[in-house]
């Protein structure tokens, strides 16, 4: 066993326990999707939670849903008139996804859409208090200036994968689009006077980012 596993473990065996519905969840997602590495898991799902335990949002904004681990997360943590509008642009990924939402404890915590965020979201009439982006790493700052205009002052968004396995700090190929957008959307949100940010290593890297 690599150290980083050996830590890992430790980490997942101090922490609360992953609730038997999500431990399903995950094991379904690996069997029957394909990069079952998108699910955020036990260690940044538990993160989820706590973040909206201490930010206390009325509305939560995801930007790709994937197999609804996060969003279920979050709903978890949300109080009673919580809501979080979660937005997959895949739509084959819906029979798999909205189940799981239909049956769990929080359905009606959780708005799911199937569509492009950048074209649906402007059109809901919600103002949020956080936001989670993980959806296509290209857009990243097309979502960002979304967010912003739809984020309430002195709220939260937490991108995912701002580390991207550490490839930030080489230098992309032309057609590693992905990289590309994410070193952009770094470089970007670095420079941004509107917000304060910073990076946690944990898995591929999240970014807190708060609206000032």
């Amino acid at each position: 066993m690599k150290e980083t596993d050996a830590i890992d473990k430790y980490i997942t065996d101090h922490i609360d326990k992953e609730p038997e519905y999500l431990k399903a969840l995950y094991r379904d997602t690996n069997v029957k999707l394909l990069r079952p590495r998108m699910a955020s898991g036990h260690l940044q799902g538990r993160m989820l939670k706590m973040f909206v335990r201490m930010i206390k949002p009325k509305n939560i904004l995801e930007i790709g849903t994937y197999s609804g681990y996060s969003a279920l997360c979050m709903a978890e943590g949300l109080e009673d008139d919580g809501k979080i509008y979660t937005f997959e642009i895949n739509d084959e990924q819906e029979d798999f996804t909205r189940p799981w939402f239909d049956n769990s404890a929080y359905k009606e915590k959780i708005k799911f859409y199937i569509g492009d965020a950048l074209d649906l979201v402007p059109n809901i009439d919600v103002a949020f208090d956080l936001a989670f982006i993980d959806g296509d790493k290209r857009k990243y700052i097309e979502y960002f200036e979304m967010v912003m205009k739809k984020l309430n002052p002195g709220g939260y968004i937490i991108a995912d994968n701002t580390l991207w396995d550490g490839h930030v700090i080489e230098e992309p190929n032309s057609n590693d689009y992905q990289t590309i957008g994410i070193k952009r959307f770094n470089d970007m949100i670095s420079d941004d006077e509107r917000v304060e940010k910073v990076i946690l290593p944990l898995r591929d890297g999240l970014t807190i980012i708060r609206k000032k």
